[in-house]
């Protein structure tokens, strides 16, 4: 039925967004989280996404779920805490175009999401299953992640995996390494940013960093993104390394998550067991077009390119 189903959190990210006549700062309040934001730049791209997570009673969650509604995500297994508030986010933006986030998530509604809440045949409908780690925080939500990974991995999905490491969110990094390991173990395609892996692995090179993970986690496909740098994909024994794309970055909330869909939306369209060179060139190239627009906007689930723009960027 679906193309890709995720898990895990969906949030408000509030972005800064000047000053007031009295000074004050303003935010504007974009609907996020990491999950939602790869199903967002997938159903642009004409596939067919649900989402399992969880939100709270309150007007945060009711824009949420209207939100994936018109961009055309499944809220069909969204579920709504009645005592829990919706997770909130708040970004201050780096002179580097980089981010800083303060949670406001103890607890937050995406947190309460049960076992008993995941619908196993729901899970089942699916080609790729999508997850990361801030579903993994805590332990309720951790065990309906990993129910749901299991149902998708014993039906013979696709597993796809993005770490999406935020430290604060962590009772310990050794907790959070854990889980991080946890989805090693499990994927088949792994989405992993250039500081997530020198974490993990304790290594700074980046190739030693992959081929760590090869060796001891045999993933079939390995993505890594390097910011304004580029990307590259790690397949077998090919490795391919394509540049990013210059624009003006507003900020880079969302960049990883575009990169990831645009990705899965490729993998989706050719075989997995048969990519050549050519196919990784090409899947890497159009997905960091598109990391590369969605910087110049402001938030994520909301503003990701059409294929016209990624198109019309490559070929400049």
């Amino acid at each position: 039925m679906y193309d890709v189903i995720a898990l895990g959190e969906l949030l408000v990210d509030f972005t800064n967004n000047g000053i007031s006549e009295q000074g004050n700062m303003l935010f504007e309040a974009n609907p996020g989280g990491a999950p939602c934001n790869v199903l967002a730049m997938l159903t642009k791209l004409g596939k067919r996404t649900a989402f399992i997570g969880k939100v709270g009673n309150d007007i945060f969650g009711t824009m949420l779920k209207d939100t994936i509604d018109r961009v055309g995500i499944s809220s069909n297994e969204l579920k709504v805490d009645t005592k829990v508030n919706t997770t909130l986010a708040f970004v201050q933006t780096l002179s580097d175009g980089d981010r800083d986030f303060s949670f406001y998530r103890n607890p937050g509604a995406d947190m309460m999401l049960r076992e008993d809440e995941v619908d196993e045949k729901f899970v089942m409908s699916t080609k790729i299953f999508h997850f990361g780690t801030l579903s993994m925080t805590h332990e309720n939500v951790r065990n309906a992640t990993k129910k749901a990974v299991e149902i998708a991995k014993k039906n013979g999905c696709l597993i796809s995996f993005d770490p999406n490491l935020r430290e604060p969110l962590w009772e310990s990094l050794e907790l959070a390494k854990k889980q991080m390991e946890y989805g090693f173990e499990k994927c088949d395609i792994l989405k992993i940013s250039d500081n997530e892996i020198q974490f993990v692995t304790g290594k700074e090179d980046y190739d030693e960093g992959i081929l760590y993970l090869q060796n001891k986690y045999h993933i079939p496909l390995i993505l890594l993104t390097m910011g304004k740098r580029g990307s590259r994909a790690y397949y077998k024994d090919i490795k391919v390394e394509e540049k990013g794309f210059q624009v003006s970055a507003v900020e880079t909330t969302g960049a990883g998550d575009t990169f990831c869909g645009c990705s899965l939306a490729y993998i989706l369209d050719h075989d997995i067991n048969h990519l050549t060179e050519d196919n990784l060139k090409e899947m890497l190239i159009f997905a960091n077009a598109g990391a590369a627009l969605v910087t110049t906007k402001k938030g994520a689930i909301c503003s990701m390119p059409e294929r016209i723009e990624i198109e019309n960027l490559i070929n400049l």
